[in-house]
């Protein structure tokens, strides 16, 4: 068998990344460790990978430092796989290649906030109904209630958003839960905002548009990659695709509203959801 030559002495910051990355497998490794897969059988079963194959990877990348190893049972011993800061790290990457994926290889090229029903990437979003929203490290978007209502947006005062397609309505969309709050709240739901500006933006909008709920920022991506959430580019960043989750007390996300076309629809759409599974 051919031996893959190392690039781990190249002045080239890629070409040092490849050689860290390795394969596919690594990747993939990453990408269900941020979804919440820690344990060598859920990974194995998930990925369809060998023993043989998922060890030799666990093992370069705990001592690469992309992974660490947190022990959960002493008689016989066993750990979990989690990732560092520096397995965060390789989120974005992530987030890129799925980016890509969407808009060129399951799409048609064209830049946009939104998606058609039923296309490759609504299936794969609607896919969340059921799973959990593990817990992450830098933030906690569920709230201390019955129900949590998680609505994804591009962002407020997105230049150009009147030419990327579904890019038009984020501050109607924040106005809208804000005026329709107290109706999320009798049915014992919480709302939280999020997309991947910063906090200092988030916090400006909530103040003058006086929103009554969180803002949360994702400029980590570490949600965005934990659930493969869509994204788009504009502006010089990435943008997360306009949908709402809604999420129980024990993380399980119940129902997925994606694509959103009438952005003050979707919220009474979203009420609408909770008083059905309430």
């Amino acid at each position: 068998m051919a031996r893959r030559t190392s690039l781990a002495d190249s002045s080239c910051a890629i070409a040092q990344t490849l050689d860290l990355v390795g394969d596919w497998w690594t990747l993939l490794i990453v990408r269900d460790t941020a979804r919440g897969l820690h344990r060598f059988e859920e990974l194995r079963t998930e990925l369809g990978v060998s023993r043989k194959v998922l060890t030799e990877r666990l093992a370069m990348l705990v001592e690469h430092g992309v992974l660490a190893k947190r022990p959960y049972s002493e008689h016989p011993p066993r750990h979990d796989y989690v990732l560092t800061e520096l397995g965060r790290g390789l989120l974005p990457v992530l987030v890129a290649l799925q980016d890509f994926g969407d808009r060129h290889l399951l799409g048609d090229g064209t830049v946009t906030a939104t998606t058609e029903p039923g296309s490759p990437e609504a299936e794969r979003v609607h896919g969340l109904t059921g799973t959990r929203v593990p817990e992450l490290t830098g933030l906690e978007p569920i709230a201390p209630t019955p129900w949590t209502v998680l609505y994804f947006y591009p962002a407020t005062g997105l230049p150009g958003a009147s030419a990327i397609p579904g890019g038009v309505g984020c501050t109607l969309e924040a106005c809208s839960f804000r005026d329709r709050l107290d109706a999320f709240t009798a049915l014992g739901a919480s709302v939280r905002g999020i997309s991947t500006q910063s906090p200092a933006e988030q916090e400006a909008f909530a103040e003058a548009n006086r929103i009554r709920f969180p803002l949360l920022s994702d400029a980590s991506l570490e949600l965005t990659g934990a659930l493969r959430l869509p994204t788009f580019r504009a502006a010089g960043s990435v943008r997360l695709k306009r949908l709402t989750l809604i999420v129980d007390a024990d993380r399980v996300v119940r129902e997925v509203l994606y694509p959103i076309a009438d952005v003050t629809g979707g919220v009474e759409d979203a009420l609408a959801a909770i008083g059905r599974l309430s």
